[in-house]
């Protein structure tokens, strides 16, 4: 395997802009939000970008100019327009697997031109969303049938990790686009309870499930699959149903085939595509079922005038590029250890759940491209919850605990469903969290409302809490596509700062050959002794009590 693309680098802490950053912390640390505002009139209109309708404000943060141009100068300095020209170019990047990183091809016009290999790949992308999108019309509309003649009315999707998460994620978020006589279910825990619970009121004769594995061998998805094959047939008898009721997204002919599903209806994508950057590529099928191909193809516009902002927009305007280095300017000198995702919109309510994987897969590395121990904080944990929710679970420890947690804050102008108040409500509160984070309320102010001396330092908000606030004027497609896009080219950035590949996925790999062994260990009744003494009693433990 060729490592010819790790760029030869100064170390990170060697760097002038970090050494530069490292003091100018120490002059900035204890600087108060209040006072930052207080002294710069201006500051909450020039802290702010703006692309293709996303506005930023990253005003609330513990910065100043000297800070911004810091970190941009650390991104001139790591080479982050040489390394974002590289990856739209099709260079090889991910450099552990030797492969180009192009998921940003998947949304490219038709007439654009991306090259791997030698090859143009954008027309092939283009086939095979002209085949999803024939399909889609098809099942859509009523015309493809089941095997007993029954339109489709039940879609399950079965995957795991960006097979499974992107899937989910757009579904929900796009609900209100989709087609509602269509039900859609997703499968991804190889616990059967998954299974049982997804598909326990659907039947078979209208049900349409599709597998997502590139491999046709990936664990969980193929042990799920074969349990609906089980199902299906338990009613629909015969073997030459398995074409009408399954179809594949996966490159691996020989297993769909053998699998009983018909290759006219297996979807394909490429290596270079990453599992948590793919629910743009045929991992979107159910996706493009629910919402029809026009607003999949609004999704994908979205996702590539994200793509062509990141391109080509000034780091200094760049929104991907801000929040990538105001991510690491947290990570590595607050010594934060979160980030907290805040979509004011329930439709995101899987939004959060989505960006782990994207952010803690991509970033969650200890080695650099050269494959020397990282001696600085790399992929910081991301989580969240929609709308108002967490406000009556976890901001407490934001506003008054011990720990530094920056926060994105994501709201929308409009309402996808106009109720009374309810839109001016959730929005009051998306600037007014915003603003209790950033300014809190001192010791003065709450003595100034007559509060008892001795309760008073309880009800102290110290502020200085950090947030970005993003600022859509209606969750569409192309605004999901946009976000997205926007979080994958900060994750993007991040990883050029840190040295690190953000697109291999190494740390999941040890975990599952053991558990494969293990799994076989369970199936025999002899005692297990293989593993340390730990390992070896739970096994026996639970082989036991399992009878």
């Amino acid at each position: 395997m060729s490592n010819t693309s790790a760029p030869a680098q100064t170390p990170l802490t060697e760097l002038a802009a970090w050494k530069a950053l490292e003091a100018h912390y120490k002059s900035i640390s204890t600087a108060h939000l209040r006072d930052l505002f207080k002294n710069d009139p201006e500051r909450g209109t020039r802290l702010t970008a703006e692309a293709d309708g996303i506005f930023l404000d990253y005003s609330k943060h513990r910065i100043t100019d000297e800070t911004i141009q810091l970190l941009l100068q650390l991104a001139e300095e790591s080479g982050l327009k040489s390394r974002i020209d590289a990856m739209f170019s099709g260079e090889k990047i991910n450099i552990t697997e030797n492969r180009a990183v192009l998921h940003v091809a998947l949304r490219a016009p038709k007439g654009e031109k991306i090259v791997v290999d030698g090859e143009d790949v954008v027309p092939e992308v283009h086939t095979v969303l002209d085949r999803m999108a024939a399909f889609s019309d098809r099942v859509r509309s009523g015309e493809w049938k089941g095997y007993t003649g029954k339109a489709i009315k039940n879609i399950v999707n079965i995957g795991i990790g960006g097979s499974d998460l992107g899937p989910v994620m757009a579904y929900e978020a796009l609900k209100h686009y989709s087609q509602r006589d269509l039900t859609f279910r997703f499968v991804s825990n190889i616990d059967g309870t998954d299974f049982v619970e997804a598909t326990r009121d659907l039947d078979p004769e209208e049900t349409l499930f599709i597998i997502a594995s590139k491999t046709f061998t990936t664990l969980e998805t193929m042990t799920n699959a074969h349990s609906a094959r089980v199902w299906a047939l338990a009613k629909l008898k015969h073997e030459a149903a398995i074409a009408k009721h399954f179809v594949a997204v996966s490159t691996a002919e020989k297993e769909v085939t053998k699998f009983g599903i018909d290759t006219a209806n297996m979807f394909g994508f490429w290596d270079w595509v990453g599992g948590r950057y793919s629910m743009d590529s045929a991992i979107g099928l159910s996706t493009m079922l629910a919402i029809g191909p026009d607003n999949f193809r609004k999704l994908l516009a979205g996702f590539h005038a994200m793509d062509e902002h990141f391109r080509t927009a000034p780091l200094e305007k760049n929104l991907p590029a801000l929040m990538g280095l105001l991510t690491v300017w947290y990570t590595d000198f607050f010594n934060a250890q979160t980030v907290a995702v805040l979509p004011y919109d329930q439709y995101l309510k899987r939004f959060p759940a989505y960006l782990q994987q994207l952010t803690m897969e991509s970033n969650g590395k200890h080695v650099t491209l050269s494959g020397k121990h990282v001696n600085y904080e790399t992929g910081p944990i991301f989580w969240g919850e929609p709308g108002t929710n967490g406000q009556h679970s976890f901001y407490q420890l934001i506003h008054q605990g011990t720990k530094l947690i920056p926060c994105d804050f994501i709201g929308f102008s409009k309402t996808l469903n106009p109720l009374g108040n309810h839109h001016d409500l959730l929005m009051a509160n998306v600037f007014a969290q915003a603003e209790a984070l950033a300014f809190g309320k001192t010791a003065e102010e709450v003595k100034a409302e007559g509060t008892a001396d001795w309760l008073v330092p309880h009800r102290v908000f110290e502020g200085n809490r950090p947030s970005n606030t993003i600022l859509v004027p209606e969750l569409t497609p192309e605004a999901l596509g946009k976000l997205v896009a926007l979080y994958e080219h900060s994750v993007f950035t991040q990883g050029v700062i840190w040295q690190i590949n953000s697109f291999d996925q190494w740390g999941v790999e040890l975990g599952k050959v053991l558990a494969k062994n293990i799994g076989h260990e369970l199936e025999g009744a002899e005692k297990v002794t293989s593993h340390d003494s730990s390992t070896n009693n739970l096994i026996n433990l639970y082989k036991k009590q399992r009878g």
